[in-house]
């Protein structure tokens, strides 16, 4: 029986798939109830904030897409990560009087 040896603790390759997939299966179904990954800007908006969106935009960390004339897209996946990131929130100091 294979063992696979982790710093915290030694498991079987049996219990490690099994734990692996349990993790998986819930992200999974997710993803196949969106199949695509293009979305449009107002669904963006909706999902996101329009707020969001064009504060990452104007930082250069999304791009829209543009393969139909006159409609704005975003990969759903590049949003997924950027609201998943935490936000650095500039601390300006406070003037005492």
């Amino acid at each position: 029986m294979i063992q696979l040896t982790f710093p915290d603790k030694c498991v079987t390759y049996g219990t490690f798939i099994n734990d692996l997939a349990t993790a998986l299966v819930p992200k999974l179904l997710e993803a196949m109830k969106n199949p695509s990954d293009i979305i449009s800007q107002n669904q963006a908006y909706k999902l996101f904030g329009q707020g969001n969106i064009l504060r990452w935009r104007k930082q250069g960390l999304v791009q829209p897409l543009s393969k139909r004339p006159g409609k704005i897209e975003y990969k759903l996946s590049d949003l997924r990560i950027l609201q998943q990131r935490k936000q650095d929130y500039f601390d300006f100091p406070v003037k005492s009087c």
